[in-house]
């Protein structure tokens, strides 16, 4: 009788192929520092870190430094929460209010129907980013009450539970959620509910010390042919109010550990979270848009939103992700549990499409070795420029900053003084030293002057790590002169949330 054999899944990744990989996306786009570790199997194949943790310093990049792990954070605030449900502190479907009473959205009917489990998923309404600016540019002056008391006066985009949007303030919100009913801060909650048990013990959330902390990566931006630090921290690190949403930082050793919790947990890990809030957290919740590249590389047919991760299906793999986006530091979690394997990596740069093409070849090389385009061929694939027929889609030019004409006081005589939105709060226009000084009362960073580029005003912010220019626009409403904003690239990043503001103007510039 013939044998008849079974279908083998595909080798798995060897550390030459993965090395191979990384560094080739090191040099198509010039990072400059990289951590990288791949599991296969329950095991920990590769773990190393390339580059610096600044440019140009000659500190390297090793497997302890640390890097913001930006929206990476969101599952650690989904497992603190899990925690308390298992713990009988919380329910998923309890009503955000029975635990933070002044918790209150645009819509009356949706502040009393919102649940925790509402908080993590994205369907709230809001729109995308919807008051990311009381979040970044950091530091800033808004606090958590800030936040939640802010949200009631941010317009709903879509009806609740009828979408997908992606935001970051109800993460704060279920922070604040978890506080009061575990009775402690969310810092002291991340380290007591998760970094202790799982023994992540270079992770950091809340106030440190950058002395204490060992080798830590700072952000970098591109200028020219060099990388450039920005945004770098200085010796006391402080708390800020995104950290439920984007602000813890780890490094690679312990985001191997974090991956292997959920890839094959011990015993000890099993009794941390049992297997009822394991479930809970990767169950899909809100549908996500499906991209023409996501199908076209990787044949997906599901994408949905889960408790801080994404599940969907690639090349007929189940696969549970997040990625993580925060001014000069990109990161990418990748599980395929049914192989108990995937990868974590970080970068310090501008490193958009570089997290876009490693996670691809990474992926592939457990699911599809055989379809991967490598680094160069999804790098050249991503650069295309669109087809001489899709004129329909192609973005106009952006206006060039760079031809803008200053504005003198008595040319906006008429709009000066101190302007308040309800949840941003107060800012100023104003004269300053004969030039026209937007200036935000709780956002330090967001401050520059307007200037005139093809017959709109613009504000161009004075530091260069406020990512977005920001057009403006004056009129006379029944209840006093209004001032709106818009970004000057529409496309650009959604957290420059300008579009939201709407300012009325409540005082002079004395």
């Amino acid at each position: 009788m013939p044998v008849v054999h079974a279908a083998q899944p595909a080798a798995g990744p060897t550390p030459q192929a993965i090395d191979a990989a990384v560094r080739a996306t090191i040099e198509r786009y010039k990072l400059p520092g990289i951590a990288v570790g791949v599991i296969e199997d329950g095991k920990i194949v590769y773990a190393r870190g390339h580059g610096e943790t600044v440019a140009g310093s000659g500190d390297p990049v090793t497997t302890k430094t640390l890097f913001k792990i930006a929206s990476n954070s969101k599952a650690m605030t989904g497992a603190v929460l899990a925690r308390l449900v298992q713990q009988g502190k919380l329910r998923w479907d309890d009503p955000v209010i029975k635990h933070l009473p002044q918790f209150a959205m645009h819509d009356p009917w949706v502040t009393q129907h919102m649940t925790v489990s509402d908080l993590l998923v994205h369907n709230s309404g809001l729109p995308e980013g919807g008051g990311d600016l009381m979040l970044w540019p950091e530091p800033n002056l808004f606090s958590r009450d800030d936040i939640v008391r802010g949200l009631r006066h941010i317009k709903p985009a879509y009806g609740f539970r009828a979408g997908y949007a992606y935001d970051n303030l109800l993460y704060v919100v279920a922070g604040e959620v978890a506080a009061a009913a575990g009775g402690a801060s969310f810092e002291e909650l991340v380290r007591r509910e998760l970094f202790e048990p799982l023994g992540l013990s270079g992770c950091r959330v809340g106030e440190f010390s950058l002395a204490d902390a060992g080798s830590v990566a700072q952000p970098h931006t591109r200028i020219g042919d060099r990388n450039e630090a920005m945004r770098r921290d200085g010796a006391v690190v402080p708390m800020i109010a995104s950290a439920p949403a984007g602000g813890i930082r780890c490094g690679l050793d312990d985001m191997l550990a974090w991956a292997n919790n959920w890839l094959v947990p011990t015993d000890a890990q099993k009794q941390w979270l049992g297997e009822a809030q394991r479930a809970e957290m990767w169950k899909a919740r809100t549908p996500m848009p499906i991209s023409g590249q996501r199908k076209r590389w990787d044949k997906t047919h599901y994408y949905a939103y889960a408790y801080g991760f994404r599940v969907a299906d690639v090349d007929g793999a189940w696969t549970v992700s997040h990625t993580g986006t925060l001014g000069g530091m990109y990161s990418m979690m990748m599980l395929v549990p049914d192989r108990k394997s995937g990868f974590v990596f970080m970068i310090n740069g501008d490193g958009s499409n570089a997290r876009t093409v490693l996670g691809q070849v990474l992926l592939k090389l457990f699911t599809a070795p055989e379809k991967s385009l490598g680094v160069t061929g999804y790098a050249d694939d991503i650069a295309k420029p669109a087809s001489p027929d899709a004129t329909a889609t192609r973005k106009p030019p952006l206006p060039d900053v760079a031809k803008r004409t200053p504005v003198a006081p008595a040319q906006l005589s008429g709009w000066l003084g101190t302007w308040r939105d309800p949840w941003f709060g107060e800012v100023r226009l104003c004269d300053v030293d004969g030039a026209v000084e937007w200036r935000s009362a709780k956002s330090p960073k967001m401050h520059g002057r307007v200037g005139e580029l093809d017959g709109r005003y613009l504000v161009h912010w004075d530091d260069p790590s406020v990512d977005l220019d920001a057009f403006v626009a004056f009129s006379a409403g029944s209840s006093g002169p209004r001032m709106r904003m818009a970004k000057i690239d529409p496309d650009g990043d959604f957290s420059s949330d300008y579009e939201d503001l709407d300012f009325v103007r409540v005082g002079g510039c004395d």
